[in-house]
Formats: structure tokens, C-alpha cells, sequence
């Protein structure tokens, strides 16, 4: 090849790479949002086909009901806990510039319980005086977290929007699911030749583990906590709702969350109020339990250590977006490499257990 034929096929390189990264550049803002659209149409796919064959086989009619299905509860009950926790962030960052961030002091209802009231009184009195007093002399340390949570609370409007975008372009992906399946099956074939495992379909059902399994379950956990906090008046019910969808996107669970405000509630509230909102948060809290075996299935297999960087992750990368997408990405990345190791294990296996078996015939 001459000077100038090499030359020339440098600078085609060249060109060719700083479009792609051009490209990469433009399209980033909108990754997430894509990412979001697909793992909304993997999890939605089964009850979109069910109604589409039940609509006697009209699958745009049954995308378009799934979408406004969609766009009607993020425009309605999500919107209305995101307002709230968005003004609970922006009042605890206040707090924490301004130092004031404190305790409350039991209510003196505390103190007519039976048998543990006045134990309770003087330990919740105790421990305000002391943690109140610890926080006032934190509130230096403290202060540097209020950007970041007001820069969160901030991003809350921006990802509502790009929630809604997600939806939009999820009811176009339904009509062209099995279509890109099969575009990237062939792709999966050209890249693993020699595979026993589906991996795209283990991909689909990973998506659909996590986003219906633990996303779809922390959502409706927080949902149902918020309303039920909002409604008797708990203070900084948003806040307390989207820590309980942290904590069941965590595995944690809500019971941090929902035990100090069933307290509360007692500590404040008339027995005609308590009890049934008691009962209420206690069934709210114990519906992963089972909602998880009848939308997982085959159960998780992921670790949560896994889970857990994918929600920070996300969260720092995508802010309040990221916080359902990163844990479904690490998630879906962590099986494929599990079920590749497997297969590789069991690639280098087999020819070992056929070696040993000639030996066992040829001593026999």
C-alpha cells in the first residue's frame, strides 16, 4: 500500500471515529431515557400481548392503552409524592444550611401509655436531648450535604419529564418488540457462536425479575405509604415515602422507615386515627413480602451489594431516572456474566468427564 492510500485511510479513520464520538456525544442525554423505554416494554410486553389478542388482535390499540395507563399514574399519584418529597429535600436542606436540624420532643400523650409510657417518655426525651445537642455540633460536617440534596430535589422536575418521555416512546416500541429480539438474537449469534444459553432471553427475564419484582414493588410500597402518611398528616410524608421506596429498591425494607412513624402516630393520634392507619402501614410493609414471590418468580439471583451500587450509581449518573435503571442494568450485567462463566465452566468440564469416562471403559 502506497504513502498516500495509507494517508488517506488514516484520515477516513480518523473522520469516521470523531463522527461516531460526535454522535455518542449527542445522543448521550437521551440514553436514559431509551434504557427506560426498552425495560418499560420488556416488562410490559406479556400484558400487552394479552391485550392485544383480547382486543382481537390490535396491537396498536392495546400500546396506546398501556401508555396512557402508564402516563395517568405518573401524572397522577407519582407526580403528586413527587411534589412532596421534593419540598420535604429542599426543607431538609434548609435545615442543614441554616444548622437547625433537630429531635422533636415527645408529645406528653407519651406519658398516659400503659406500663411503657413514662419509660418511653424519659428514653424518646433522653435521646432528643442528646441527639439534638450531637446534631448542633455535626451541623459544620453537615452543611455540605444541602447542595447535593437540593440538586437532587431539583432534578425531580427534569426526570418527571423524562419519565414521561420513556412512556411515550415505550407504546412505539411494543408493535416493534419481537422485531428487535430477533435483530439482536442475530447479533447474539454472530458474537457467541458456540452458546447452549439464550442470553437475550435471559436478559428479558432478568428485566422483567427486577422491574417487576423490586421496582414495581417499591413503587407501589412507597405510593400506598405515602398516601396513607399524607392523608393523616404526618409530617414530611414525601420524604418518609421516597425512603421507603429507597429501602425496598435496597431489600432492605420499610419497616426503618414505617416503625418510628407508627410510633408517632400513637404518640400523636387518637385511637380511632391509629389503629386502622397502624393496620394499614403494617399491611403496606409486608406486601413484599408477598408481592415478590407472585412477580419474581424464579426469585433473584442477583446479590444485593449488586443492587445497592446500581441504585447509587444511577442516582449520581442520572439522578432520580437513574435510580430505577441503574439497578436493572447491573442487574442484567451480572447474569449474563454469571451464565457466561457457567458456560465456559461447562465448556472446560466436558471434555475432562469424557476423557475420564474412556479411562473407566478402557480399565473395565
Amino acid at each position: 500500500m502506497a504513502g498516500d492510500e495509507i494517508i488517506q485511510l488514516a484520515v477516513r479513520l480518523g473522520l469516521l471515529a470523531f463522527l461516531v464520538y460526535w454522535s455518542f456525544i449527542l445522543v448521550l442525554p437521551f440514553i436514559p431515557i431509551l434504557v427506560w423505554a426498552m425495560v418499560l416494554t420488556v416488562a410490559l410486553y406479556p400484558p400487552y400481548n394479552w391485550l392485544s389478542l383480547h382486543l382481537g388482535d390490535r396491537p396498536k390499540l392495546a400500546a396506546a392503552i398501556i401508555t396512557v395507563i402508564i402516563l395517568a399514574i405518573i401524572v397522577g399519584p407519582i407526580a403528586w409524592f413527587g411534589v412532596g418529597a421534593v419540598d420535604g429535600l429542599r426543607d431538609l436542606a434548609g435545615h442543614l444550611s441554616a444548622g437547625t436540624l433537630a429531635i422533636p420532643s415527645p408529645p406528653e400523650g407519651v406519658k398516659n401509655w400503659p406500663i411503657v409510657g413514662a419509660q418511653f417518655y424519659a428514653l424518646w426525651d433522653h435521646a432528643s436531648t442528646n441527639l439534638g445537642a450531637a446534631l448542633r455540633e455535626l451541623a459544620p460536617y453537615l452543611k455540605p450535604l444541602a447542595g447535593p440534596i437540593l440538586v437532587f430535589a431539583g432534578s425531580a422536575g427534569f426526570g418527571t419529564l423524562k419519565f414521561v418521555a420513556a412512556v411515550a416512546l415505550s407504546g412505539f416500541l411494543f408493535h416493534y418488540g419481537p422485531r428487535l429480539v430477533a435483530a439482536i438474537r442475530r447479533v447474539q449469534a454472530r458474537l457467541v457462536t458456540q452458546r447452549s444459553q439464550d442470553f437475550v432471553a435471559l436478559a428479558g427475564l432478568t428485566i422483567r425479575t427486577v422491574a417487576n419484582g423490586v421496582i414495581g414493588v417499591a413503587v407501589l410500597q412507597s405510593l400506598l405509604a405515602g398516601i396513607g402518611l399524607k392523608l393523616t398528616g404526618v409530617p414530611h410524608a414525601g420524604v418518609l415515602a421516597f425512603a421507603v421506596l429507597i429501602l425496598a429498591v435496597l431489600q432492605i425494607g420499610s419497616a426503618v422507615v414505617l416503625f418510628p412513624v407508627i410510633i408517632w402516630i400513637w404518640a400523636t393520634k387518637d385511637l380511632a386515627v391509629a389503629l386502622p392507619l397502624t393496620i394499614y402501614l403494617l399491611i403496606v410493609g409486608l406486601a413484599d413480602n408477598v408481592l415478590k414471590p407472585l412477580l419474581m418468580g424464579r426469585g433473584l439471583s442477583t446479590p444485593t451489594l449488586v443492587i445497592f451500587i446500581g441504585v447509587l450509581g444511577g442516582m449520581l449518573a442520572h439522578g432520580i431516572l437513574g435510580l430505577f435503571v441503574g439497578p436493572i442494568i447491573l442487574a442484567v450485567t451480572w447474569e449474563l456474566i454469571m451464565a457466561w462463566i457457567r458456560e465456559e465452566r461447562a465448556e472446560v468440564a466436558a471434555p475432562d468427564m469424557e476423557q475420564g469416562a474412556k479411562k473407566l471403559a478402557a480399565k473395565a
